[in-house]
């Protein structure tokens, strides 16, 4: 886990807010399948940050705790989702949620799992989980199936390498996710950002590796998100296309 993971998206809550990818309805569909997942059920959604995947469930009519422990992606995220009354929001982590015991139905980590770490988070899910609850770990994966979304990712690979601080969920070994949710379910589901210049210069600052205005290398990766921009958009838009990856279990090994 690196350094500082709590203060790492400071700054960037406005970004995240308005750039990053939604979650599609399917995987509601999907917990139903395979869990007993309803209206009715409580959701703890750990390292929630500005509520991206808190407001599908809230819309879904489900009670939800956000638990964020970076202040300016929590405040954006009390914000954003006042108007919910099913809506609670906790400064607290995943190895310490602040909720009672034996509390939830589902935890789910968009975003989030590969920041954790897995044994207290894991002993921590298990205290406030109920007897037939379940965790799902959530990625939006992006594809690199197109040159446009090839060309992003080169994009994105140049300005790692220049300020060497990028973490990938892609890096994560199967085996850690294995380990943390015993035998579990698995999907893929198809995703999509439609974007305009603005939309992909905000994706960009969404992500805490990239340089915000003001710092050295911003002017020169704004100079090639217009340069790829121009080359590839249709109409004043280009697409992100993602694989919206979902791993469950009921985490009732020991």
């Amino acid at each position: 886990m690196q350094p500082d993971p709590m203060r790492r998206f400071s700054n960037r809550a406005e970004y995240y807010a308005a750039f990053r990818p939604r979650y599609p309805e399917t995987l509601l569909t999907f917990l139903q399948k395979h869990f007993s997942f309803s209206q009715r059920s409580v959701i703890a959604d750990v390292g929630s940050g500005t509520g991206i995947l808190t407001e599908l469930f809230l819309k879904n009519g489900n009670p939800v705790f956000g638990i964020e422990p970076n202040d300016d992606m929590r405040r954006s995220a009390e914000a954003r989702l006042a108007s919910y009354r099913s809506f609670g929001s906790i400064n607290g982590s995943a190895e310490s949620t602040t909720l009672p015991n034996v509390s939830v139905d589902f935890i789910t980590a968009a975003q989030s799992f590969h920041w954790f770490q897995p044994k207290e988070a894991r002993s921590e899910f298990r205290r406030i989980l109920r007897p037939s609850g379940c965790v799902v770990l959530i990625w939006n994966t992006r594809k690199t199936s197109t040159p446009f979304l090839q060309g992003y990712e080169d994009l994105v690979a140049w300005v790692t390498r220049e300020k060497k601080n990028r973490v990938k969920h892609e890096e994560l070994r199967p085996e850690a996710i294995s380990e943390f949710l015993g035998k579990h379910e698995q999907a893929k589901l198809d995703n999509s950002q439609r974007l305009s210049l603005e939309g992909l210069v905000g994706r960009l600052m969404s992500a805490s590796y990239c340089p915000l205005p003001g710092e050295p290398l911003h002017p020169e990766l704004i100079r090639r998100a217009e340069e790829l921009f121009e080359r590839y958009q249709r109409n004043g838009f280009v697409e992100l296309e993602y694989w919206t990856e979902i791993y469950a279990s009921p985490l009732t090994q020991s």
